[in-house]
């Protein structure tokens, strides 16, 4: 007797074909182009990519929004960290069609209008960044960390941290930043 195979579902696409969760899915995931909805920053956006698209492909290549970074494009070193319904995740190894009716928040979406968040501040006054490219996935991560609870010493930032690789080495002054957050000093320098 042969098992049955069915065809293979994303995560939500069964409640999607149900008509329940996300609400109906029109039309097939694949294999050619599929139309999304993704909530980038607070705004809605639609897009046609092909269900193969990772987050950070159709963040940067589709959408225009260059903050998060391509570094190794195999989840190793975090600059493409951004949020998905507020849980960190490696848009580099998230499928865009997976997040569709989710709410992505990338480093855009920290700031308040004109106003940075405290963290980008902190990392300004700490000089938490060299050359930059991984800035956006730090500060991401960074924020996340303290939502999460995991900045009591600077050992467990550093674990919780980990997934973020910084080029240039710059691991002392991203700690600083943290811990002024957590122990609110703002973007001020202590």
């Amino acid at each position: 007797m042969t098992p049955r195979v069915g065809r293979a579902r994303i995560p939500g696409q069964a409640a999607r074909e149900e008509g329940t969760a996300a609400g109906p899915r029109t039309g097939d995931l694949g294999p050619g182009p599929a139309e999304i909805e993704l909530a980038v920053n607070g705004t809605a956006r639609r897009l046609r990519v092909e269900p193969r698209v990772s987050l950070l492909d159709a963040l940067r290549e589709h959408l225009g929004v260059t903050g998060p970074k391509k570094g190794c494009d195999q989840g190793a070193c975090g600059a493409c960290t951004v949020w998905v319904d507020g849980r960190r995740v490696l848009g580099c190894l998230t499928l865009a069609v997976a997040c569709e009716g989710r709410e992505v928040t990338t480093v855009e979406g920290l700031a308040d209008g004109d106003g940075l968040h405290p963290m980008q501040q902190a990392f300004l006054a700490n000089d938490a960044f060299q050359c930059g490219y991984c800035t956006p996935g730090q500060l991401m991560s960074a924020v996340a960390l303290l939502e999460e609870g995991h900045a009591s010493d600077d050992a467990e930032i550093a674990e919780w941290m980990s997934g973020n690789i910084c080029r240039c080495a710059a691991y002392p002054n991203i700690r600083a930043a943290i811990r002024q957050v957590r122990d609110g000093g703002g973007g001020d320098r202590p």
